[in-house]
């Protein structure tokens, strides 16, 4: 079904001609032998992996999905998918940018990143199995005590156990603060947690020998609301001293959820009746120990955004240059048959690029934040740590948010490319539509991300972070304002910094004054932002490519045709964004409930 083949030119730009990572990189003691060679090499063999091991298993998988066994509570993964976890574990790749302390390989963030972009683009729903487990070791590596790590973190690290996050309740959503699930202290320091938990993405499965899961809790007398509640670390099997297997611990799947999309992920209900757990992180810490979960998990969601529009794209590409359909408005293309091929077409040339140029921005725009999480963690200057902190705090809900709305754009425009054999499943395409739906829901709804770029990020610091990363855009302004070669992309790209700058001192204003101001502007404002975040990087691949236009590499000349392409069709978007943000909460708030 399809093909997918990873974007390891673009990759390759983005990390050594934008981002120069390999410069950055030598600024990190942990990091500074790191060089170019070993990225390309590395790169290169994920794609293999990727292409030729997970994206076969794609639509089988989706069709197929996950069983599950009332009567032993055991999930049973999708044909194929347990094979592929063993060659992914034996290949080595769930420990690449994990600590040596641990058994990792100590790789850069920013690898690792690419890395999953292209499982994502490969497989979605088998890449949240070990998606998820990485989160659970960077939760671990920050919060566990040293006795869990050394328990734990070498079994994630390698791999042989896989780990979950289970939050939410059926009548929470995304209010953590009304959950029931409790916890009973015991004399040996361990708890006894009962309860029952709803969307666990690979809550069980057969591919690993264990499972880790990671559960809020209340203890008793706990404060109410999210000021009470606790992490604990509930595996599937009690470990013994040595990391052998003990005992079965009563957290069973009481039900796989039917899904729209991610069929070959098993999305279940969790039932603890009396489980063994161990607190994470101190009582009632348990949302600051699992943000550190819960971030990674949103960096993961945005890159499952940009893995659908690439893999998306890439084959409504093809198919637009095969199908042949009516004539070119402009005169006949292809004398030698009966049609055009669809991708003379002026719409569909719109859809492609559309896909195309969301996806180079996002692959951008990810690679940046992740070298700055990399310069956040091992950078031996403070100020260097604080500033790439607060970028990756600001830009983290831009991410989820702006990524996964971009996806589900750019997925719908592909199956349209396809015309109605797009909507027919043995082609494909409809799948990626209802994969990329719940990228947009789960880890915190875009509207949440949105609310928390507006109201945590920007207005609580008086625009402080926001500020500093405009500080960037304005120097890249300033230095090449003059270059008149430039200007078709500096000067929207100006306006538009001016236009945010503007839009947040008079959201913050009204917001003061009535709060359900800010949360009338947050999905329009977060847009805005992202767009000014995408804006920014077009043009400073815009200038790249400009300078090696004529270098006879075509990839320049399409980097620059997309870059235009986003700058003319995409980026005025804003004006209509700015204009709802703008328009306050009346039109919303003023209708009574029972008149809807």
């Amino acid at each position: 079904m399809g093909q997918y083949v990873a974007p390891l030119r673009d990759m390759q730009f983005v990390m050594h001609e934008l981002l120069h990572v390999e410069d950055e990189l030598k600024q990190l003691p942990k990091h500074a032998d790191i060089d170019a060679d070993i990225i390309n090499q590395v790169l290169e063999e994920g794609g293999k992996f990727t292409s030729e091991v997970l994206f076969p298993l794609n639509h089988s998988g989706d069709r197929e999905g996950c069983h599950h066994d009332k009567a032993t509570h055991t999930v049973t993964t999708p044909k194929g998918f347990k094979e592929a976890y063993k060659q992914y574990v034996e290949a080595g790749w769930p420990s690449l940018s994990c600590d040596p302390e641990f058994g990792g390989q100590g790789l850069p963030l920013v690898m690792n990143n690419s890395f999953y972009e292209m499982m994502n683009s490969s497989n979605q729903a088998w890449t949240m199995y070990p998606g998820l487990s990485h989160g659970a070791y960077e939760c671990l590596h920050a919060h566990g005590t040293p006795e869990q790590q050394a328990l734990y973190l070498p079994k994630l690290v390698s791999g042989e156990w896989t780990g979950t996050m289970c939050l939410t309740e059926a009548h929470c959503g995304t209010d953590l603060g009304m959950l029931r699930s409790k916890a009973e202290p015991q004399d040996d320091g361990s708890y006894k947690i009962t309860g029952s938990k709803i969307f666990i993405s690979a809550g069980e499965h057969d591919m690993s020998a264990n499972i880790l899961h990671l559960v809020l809790a209340r203890l008793p007398g706990a404060p109410e609301g999210s000021k009470g509640i606790s992490l604990f670390l509930v595996p599937k099997f009690l470990p013994n001293a040595d990391g052998s297997l003990g005992a079965r611990n009563p957290i069973t799947c009481g039900a796989i959820e039917e899904k729209m999309g991610i069929h070959g992920n098993s999305t279940c209900q969790m039932n603890l009746d009396g489980a063994t757990g161990w607190i994470i992180g101190g009582a009632h810490k348990g949302l600051n120990a699992m943000f550190v979960f819960m971030n990674a998990a949103r960096l993961g969601v945005g890159m499952q955004g940009l893995g659908l529009t690439e893999v998306a794209y890439q084959n409504a590409l093809v198919y637009a240059k095969d199908r042949i359909q009516m004539r070119s408005l402009s005169g006949i293309k292809a004398p030698d048959k009966p049609a055009d091929p669809i991708i003379v077409h002026p719409d569909v040339r719109r859809m492609l690029l559309t896909a195309k140029a969301y996806a180079e921005g996002a692959r951008a725009f990810c690679s940046y934040v992740a070298l700055q999480l990399d310069k956040e963690l091992n950078h031996p200057d403070e100020a260097v740590r604080k500033d790439a902190a607060d970028e990756v705090a600001l830009l983290t809900p831009v991410v989820k948010a702006f990524i996964t709305d971009n996806a589900w754009t750019a997925t719908s425009e592909c199956m349209q490319v396809y015309g109605g054999h797009g909507f027919i499943a043995e082609w494909g395409m409809e799948q990626y539509v209802r994969d990329a739906r719940i990228n947009m829901i789960y880890e915190g709804t875009n509207t949440i991300q949105s609310l928390d770029l507006l109201g945590r990020k920007v207005l609580m610091d008086n625009g402080a972070k926001l500020k500093k990363f405009g500080a960037k855009v304005q120097a890249f302004i300033e230095e090449n304002g003059a270059d008149e070669a430039m200007s078709e992309f500096i000067t929207p790209l100006a306006d538009l910094g001016d236009k945010v700058s503007k839009l947040t001192m008079e959201i913050g204003m009204k917001a003061f004054q009535n709060p359900d101001e800010a949360g009338a502007a947050a999905v329009p404002y977060l847009r805005v932002v992202g767009h000014l975040v995408y804006a920014y990087f077009f043009a400073q691949m815009a200038k790249i490519a400009l300078a090696k236009q004529d270098s006879g590499d075509k990839f320049y000349v399409s980097k620059l045709a997309t870059a235009r392409f986003y700058f003319a069709r995409l980026l005025p978007e804003t004006a209509m964004l700015i204009r709802q943000a703008r328009s306050g909460s009346a039109s919303l708030m003023a209708l009574d409930a029972d008149l809807f």
